[in-house]
């Protein structure tokens, strides 16, 4: 109880020793504990709590297209990455040898900016991507325009388009809504503000991130560009979907249950 009522003089939080040594017992008696009662106090996560008055209706909206979409319609989860670094490191990277990793520097040379939208088909994992300088509206309405061209539809002339995207203003904008009225089969829907982990896409962009971003090394923004397009292109040749499990009401109650937990007297 010490450990979650409690924390100790000049400090955030307990460490192992301090605990072993404000109770009385050995540090190795400690962790035991501490792993038997799932609390580790070294550990913390950040959170954003949405403010959005329509929160469980669009989570009911998005949820609904992943478990259930509707019949003649593909869903898109859409968003759009913003400034995506070239970096060079300042010095050659190291690479791995039995008994220790890879090894960069941590400083770099900046080499530019791009923009990458991307639209993750939520049914085959394949996606539309485009790069762009900016991220401006009109940017937008142009990966709108470029997303409902790449959509055939020859043997199913009324196939829609749901297209999942956050509440970024760009998105709202009036030239994107008068690009939608121009095209009736495209549907927007929207993300509750600050959930971005609701977007099926930002499962995608990790990827990225992870296999071609992070260790990359890019002399130049056409570099950069080069290694987006053929990691893209990879991608593609061997799509696989992020399968979405949870219901709306498996959300909601995760979210109650968590909320009653951390109401009690003791926090």
């Amino acid at each position: 109880m010490r450990t979650l009522e409690e924390i100790p003089a000049g400090a955030t939080h307990w460490s192992k020793r301090e605990l072993a040594k404000a109770v009385g017992i050995s540090p190795s008696t400690v962790q035991p504990i501490w792993k038997a009662f799932g609390l580790q106090p070294w550990r913390t996560e950040d959170f954003t709590i949405s403010t959005d008055p329509l929160l469980l209706d669009k989570i009911r909206d998005v949820v609904g297209l992943y478990l259930a979409p509707p019949q003649h319609a593909v869903v898109f989860a859409v968003d759009e990455t913003p400034q995506i670094q070239a970096l060079q490191r300042t010095a050659p990277v190291l690479p791995m040898i039995p008994g220790t990793p890879q090894r960069r520097s941590h400083d770099y040379r900046r080499h530019g900016t791009i923009d990458l939208f991307t639209a993750l088909n939520t049914a085959t994992g394949r996606v539309i991507t485009t790069l762009s300088a900016r991220h401006r509206a009109i940017d937008f309405r142009d990966f709108l325009d470029h997303l409902d061209q790449s959509v055939a539809q020859p043997d199913d002339p009324d196939l829609t388009i749901h297209v999942i995207c956050d509440n970024l203003s760009a998105h709202k904008a009036p030239p994107v809504q008068r690009w939608l009225l121009d095209h009736p089969r495209v549907t927007l829907h929207f993300t509750p503000t600050y959930s971005s982990w609701l977007n099926l896409v930002e499962r995608w962009f990790a990827e990225l991130q992870r296999r071609c971003l992070d260790r990359g090394v890019f002399c130049s923004l056409e570099d950069l560009t080069i290694a987006l397009q053929e990691w893209i292109t990879l991608w593609n040749q061997d799509a696989h979907p992020f399968r979405w499990t949870k219901t709306t009401e498996q959300i909601i109650d995760h979210i109650c249950r968590y909320c009653s937990r951390i109401s009690g007297p003791a926090h």
